[in-house]
Protein backbone atom coordinates (compact mmCIF):
# COMPACT_ATOMS: atom_id res chain seq x y z
CA UNK A 1 0.00 0.00 0.00
CA UNK A 2 2.85 2.45 0.95
CA UNK A 3 4.36 1.83 -3.00
CA UNK A 4 0.78 2.31 -4.25
CA UNK A 5 0.37 5.55 -2.07
CA UNK A 6 3.73 7.13 -3.32
CA UNK A 7 2.57 6.35 -6.93
CA UNK A 8 -0.83 7.85 -6.67
CA UNK A 9 0.08 11.25 -4.42
CA UNK A 10 3.15 12.30 -5.53
CA UNK A 11 3.98 14.28 -8.81
CA UNK A 12 5.34 12.99 -11.77
CA UNK A 13 4.96 14.72 -15.05
CA UNK A 14 7.76 14.57 -17.28
CA UNK A 15 10.03 17.76 -17.12
CA UNK A 16 8.50 19.03 -13.32
CA UNK A 17 10.34 20.91 -11.36
CA UNK A 18 12.07 19.27 -7.90
CA UNK A 19 13.45 22.22 -5.39
CA UNK A 20 15.35 20.10 -2.90
CA UNK A 21 15.05 23.15 -0.27
CA UNK A 22 11.86 23.38 -0.60
CA UNK A 23 10.93 20.15 -0.26
CA UNK A 24 13.29 20.17 3.28
CA UNK A 25 11.39 22.73 4.28
CA UNK A 26 8.29 21.45 3.46
CA UNK A 27 8.80 18.46 5.80
CA UNK A 28 10.30 20.90 8.46
CA UNK A 29 7.33 22.55 8.54
CA UNK A 30 5.29 19.35 9.07
CA UNK A 31 7.36 17.98 11.88
CA UNK A 32 7.44 21.00 13.40
CA UNK A 33 4.20 21.42 12.90
CA UNK A 34 2.84 17.88 14.41
CA UNK A 35 5.57 18.77 17.76
CA UNK A 36 4.06 22.00 18.40
CA UNK A 37 0.37 20.44 18.25
CA UNK A 38 1.41 17.53 20.63
CA UNK A 39 3.15 19.90 23.01
CA UNK A 40 -0.21 22.43 23.27
CA UNK A 41 -2.77 19.07 23.79
CA UNK A 42 -0.07 17.64 26.50
CA UNK A 43 0.15 20.97 28.19
CA UNK A 44 -3.38 21.76 28.12
CA UNK A 45 -5.05 18.29 28.05
CA UNK A 46 -3.16 16.55 30.75
CA UNK A 47 -2.80 13.57 28.90
CA UNK A 48 -1.11 10.72 31.09
CA UNK A 49 -3.10 7.75 30.13
CA UNK A 50 -3.24 5.42 27.51
CA UNK A 51 -6.97 6.15 26.34
CA UNK A 52 -5.50 9.94 26.70
CA UNK A 53 -2.77 9.24 24.05
CA UNK A 54 -5.17 7.36 22.28
CA UNK A 55 -7.88 9.78 22.14
CA UNK A 56 -4.73 12.39 21.20
CA UNK A 57 -3.74 10.28 18.50
CA UNK A 58 -7.57 9.92 16.95
CA UNK A 59 -8.11 13.73 17.48
CA UNK A 60 -5.12 14.30 15.27
CA UNK A 61 -6.15 11.99 12.45
CA UNK A 62 -9.99 13.25 12.37
CA UNK A 63 -7.75 16.90 11.90
CA UNK A 64 -5.62 15.58 8.99
CA UNK A 65 -8.54 14.08 7.50
CA UNK A 66 -10.79 17.29 7.98
CA UNK A 67 -7.43 18.73 5.88
CA UNK A 68 -8.53 16.54 2.91
CA UNK A 69 -11.88 17.27 3.10
CA UNK A 70 -11.56 20.65 2.87
CA UNK A 71 -8.46 20.65 0.01
CA UNK A 72 -11.39 18.38 -1.88
CA UNK A 73 -13.64 20.91 -2.21
CA UNK A 74 -10.83 23.55 -2.17
CA UNK A 75 -9.43 22.00 -4.80
CA UNK A 76 -12.19 22.06 -8.31
CA UNK A 77 -12.69 26.21 -7.50
CA UNK A 78 -8.61 27.01 -7.44
CA UNK A 79 -7.79 24.82 -10.30
CA UNK A 80 -11.15 25.82 -11.48
CA UNK A 81 -10.18 29.45 -11.63
CA UNK A 82 -6.61 28.48 -12.52
CA UNK A 83 -7.57 26.72 -15.78
CA UNK A 84 -10.38 29.16 -16.69
CA UNK A 85 -7.89 31.96 -16.76
CA UNK A 86 -5.27 30.69 -18.77
CA UNK A 87 -5.42 31.29 -22.15
CA UNK A 88 -5.40 29.76 -25.55
CA UNK A 89 -3.89 26.50 -26.02
CA UNK A 90 -2.73 26.13 -22.13
CA UNK A 91 -6.02 26.10 -20.97
CA UNK A 92 -6.45 22.26 -22.87
CA UNK A 93 -2.76 21.70 -21.53
CA UNK A 94 -3.63 21.86 -17.90
CA UNK A 95 -7.43 20.11 -18.45
CA UNK A 96 -5.31 17.14 -19.87
CA UNK A 97 -3.10 17.49 -16.84
CA UNK A 98 -6.06 17.61 -14.09
CA UNK A 99 -6.63 13.58 -14.61
CA UNK A 100 -3.86 12.53 -12.43
CA UNK A 101 -4.71 15.04 -9.45
CA UNK A 102 -8.26 14.19 -9.74
CA UNK A 103 -7.34 10.37 -9.12
CA UNK A 104 -5.63 11.12 -6.81
CA UNK A 105 -8.99 12.31 -5.13
CA UNK A 106 -10.49 9.72 -6.16
CA UNK A 107 -7.96 7.27 -4.46
CA UNK A 108 -8.07 8.58 -1.31
CA UNK A 109 -11.80 8.91 -1.08
CA UNK A 110 -12.35 5.51 -2.51
CA UNK A 111 -9.80 3.93 0.29
CA UNK A 112 -11.24 5.68 2.98
CA UNK A 113 -14.59 4.25 2.07
CA UNK A 114 -13.58 0.61 1.68
CA UNK A 115 -13.98 0.36 5.32
CA UNK A 116 -17.79 0.35 4.91
CA UNK A 117 -17.48 -3.20 3.53
CA UNK A 118 -16.29 -4.61 6.49
CA UNK A 119 -18.32 -2.38 9.10
CA UNK A 120 -21.52 -0.73 7.99
CA UNK A 121 -24.28 -2.35 9.52
CA UNK A 122 -26.40 -1.80 6.59
CA UNK A 123 -24.05 -4.33 4.11
CA UNK A 124 -24.34 -6.84 6.79
CA UNK A 125 -26.24 -9.04 4.35
CA UNK A 126 -23.93 -8.71 1.65
CA UNK A 127 -21.04 -9.86 4.25
CA UNK A 128 -23.03 -12.66 4.72
CA UNK A 129 -23.59 -13.65 0.97
CA UNK A 130 -20.20 -13.78 0.57
CA UNK A 131 -19.33 -16.26 2.92
CA UNK A 132 -16.07 -16.39 4.74
CA UNK A 133 -14.04 -16.54 2.18
CA UNK A 134 -15.59 -13.32 1.04
CA UNK A 135 -14.79 -11.80 4.29
CA UNK A 136 -11.28 -12.94 4.65
CA UNK A 137 -10.58 -11.12 1.02
CA UNK A 138 -12.75 -7.95 2.51
CA UNK A 139 -10.77 -7.94 6.12
CA UNK A 140 -7.31 -8.08 3.88
CA UNK A 141 -8.60 -5.46 1.34
CA UNK A 142 -9.86 -2.64 4.68
CA UNK A 143 -6.14 -3.48 5.96
CA UNK A 144 -4.31 -2.49 2.66
CA UNK A 145 -6.67 0.81 2.15
CA UNK A 146 -6.03 1.29 5.70
CA UNK A 147 -2.47 1.77 5.11
CA UNK A 148 -2.94 2.83 1.35
CA UNK A 149 -5.53 5.64 2.90
CA UNK A 150 -3.34 6.87 6.03
CA UNK A 151 0.11 7.05 4.14
CA UNK A 152 -1.88 9.24 0.84
CA UNK A 153 -3.51 11.52 3.15
CA UNK A 154 -0.03 12.46 4.78
CA UNK A 155 0.94 13.00 0.59
CA UNK A 156 -1.68 14.71 -0.39
CA UNK A 157 -0.89 17.25 2.21
CA UNK A 158 2.57 17.78 1.63
CA UNK A 159 2.28 17.87 -2.12
CA UNK A 160 -1.36 19.55 -2.34
CA UNK A 161 -3.04 16.27 -4.84
CA UNK A 162 -0.05 15.99 -6.92
CA UNK A 163 -1.00 19.44 -7.97
CA UNK A 164 2.23 19.89 -9.70
CA UNK A 165 1.50 17.96 -12.23
CA UNK A 166 -1.17 20.67 -13.36
CA UNK A 167 1.77 23.29 -13.13
CA UNK A 168 4.35 23.86 -10.65
CA UNK A 169 2.64 27.09 -9.07
CA UNK A 170 -0.28 25.57 -8.34
CA UNK A 171 0.35 23.59 -5.10
CA UNK A 172 2.14 26.95 -2.88
CA UNK A 173 -1.22 28.66 -3.94
CA UNK A 174 -3.32 26.03 -3.01
CA UNK A 175 -2.08 25.37 0.30
CA UNK A 176 -1.91 28.76 1.60
CA UNK A 177 -5.59 28.78 0.55
CA UNK A 178 -6.47 25.24 2.61
CA UNK A 179 -4.13 26.85 5.83
CA UNK A 180 -6.62 29.71 6.27
CA UNK A 181 -9.72 27.77 5.71
CA UNK A 182 -8.74 25.18 8.06
CA UNK A 183 -7.67 28.14 10.44
CA UNK A 184 -11.26 29.84 10.06
CA UNK A 185 -12.20 26.13 10.70
CA UNK A 186 -10.66 25.97 13.87
CA UNK A 187 -12.18 29.65 14.79
CA UNK A 188 -15.50 28.75 14.11
CA UNK A 189 -15.59 25.26 15.56
CA UNK A 190 -13.81 26.30 19.25
CA UNK A 191 -10.94 24.14 18.52
CA UNK A 192 -8.35 24.32 21.49
CA UNK A 193 -11.33 26.21 23.78
CA UNK A 194 -9.29 24.89 27.02
CA UNK A 195 -6.21 26.53 25.54
CA UNK A 196 -5.58 30.62 27.34
CA UNK A 197 -6.47 32.84 24.72
CA UNK A 198 -3.02 34.23 24.01
CA UNK A 199 -1.74 30.50 23.27
CA UNK A 200 -4.44 29.91 21.19
CA UNK A 201 -4.61 32.83 18.70
CA UNK A 202 -0.69 32.15 18.44
CA UNK A 203 -1.63 28.68 17.44
CA UNK A 204 -4.58 29.11 14.99
CA UNK A 205 -2.45 31.76 13.46
CA UNK A 206 0.66 30.45 13.78
CA UNK A 207 -0.19 27.59 10.81
CA UNK A 208 -1.41 29.88 8.34
CA UNK A 209 1.13 32.53 8.75
CA UNK A 210 4.62 30.28 8.69
CA UNK A 211 2.63 28.44 5.39
CA UNK A 212 1.61 31.00 3.58
CA UNK A 213 5.30 32.40 4.01
CA UNK A 214 6.71 29.37 2.65
CA UNK A 215 4.58 29.34 0.05
CA UNK A 216 5.25 32.97 -1.44
CA UNK A 217 8.80 31.96 -0.57
CA UNK A 218 8.32 28.25 -2.93
CA UNK A 219 7.01 30.78 -5.59
CA UNK A 220 9.99 32.80 -5.47
CA UNK A 221 12.50 29.91 -5.97
CA UNK A 222 10.20 29.21 -8.63
CA UNK A 223 10.03 32.24 -10.40
CA UNK A 224 14.28 32.89 -9.78
CA UNK A 225 15.46 29.84 -10.01
CA UNK A 226 13.29 27.96 -13.19
CA UNK A 227 11.30 30.90 -14.45
CA UNK A 228 8.19 30.14 -13.53
CA UNK A 229 5.23 32.83 -12.32
CA UNK A 230 2.12 33.09 -12.10
CA UNK A 231 1.45 35.28 -14.99
CA UNK A 232 3.60 33.23 -17.25
CA UNK A 233 2.00 29.73 -16.36
CA UNK A 234 -1.85 31.60 -17.62
CA UNK A 235 0.06 32.70 -20.80
CA UNK A 236 -0.36 36.54 -19.33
Amino acid sequence: PLYAAQRAFRPSRPGIVHDPEVRRLQLWRTGLGLLAWVGLTVTYNAVASADGVQGVAGERLDQSWSSVLVLVCTFPVVVGAFVAAARGGLRRVYLRRTLRPLGSVLAVMGSMGTSALAMAPELAGFRDAVGLPGRIALIVLVLWSIGFALYGIGLSLVHVFRTADIHEVLPPILAGVLVWEMALLDVVTGSYDQVPTGARVAFVLGAPVTVTALSWWELYRLRRDHGLTLRTALGR
